[in-house]
């Protein structure tokens, strides 16, 4: 009987681990999305998941920029707060640690659209 060892590796293989949404995050997520889409405020959505930030994108219209990104950084977890939303000029409208405080932003302009 004959043992065979795999040959060493000169790179270190780590599983490529990605960020993504909860179920529970995306139900809020999408609660508000629908929302907006019964408005007319909102057309379409993308949702990436990456390395070290998932991203919901809001757009107006299919092959314009995102409105708004959606974002979900867990290594800010501990400090400024994982969720953030994003506007389309990359500047960061609300962070925080709770998820639905952080898209209120997004309700406020909810509120404008309906009257």
């Amino acid at each position: 009987m004959t043992l065979h060892t795999p040959p060493p590796s000169n790179s270190r293989e780590t599983p490529s681990l990605q960020v993504a949404f909860h179920r529970t995050e995306l139900a809020v997520i999408l609660s508000l999305y629908g929302r907006m889409v019964a408005a007319g405020e909102w057309r379409d959505y993308g949702i990436s998941c990456l390395r070290e930030v998932a991203v919901f994108s809001v757009f107006r219209r299919t092959a314009e920029n995102p409105l708004y990104r959606i974002e979900k950084r867990p290594k800010l977890r501990g400090k400024q707060g994982m969720y953030a939303v994003v506007g389309i000029d990359g500047q960061v409208l609300r962070r925080g640690h709770d998820l639905k405080m952080v898209l209120r932003v997004l309700e406020r302009k909810l509120i404008r659209a309906v009257r």
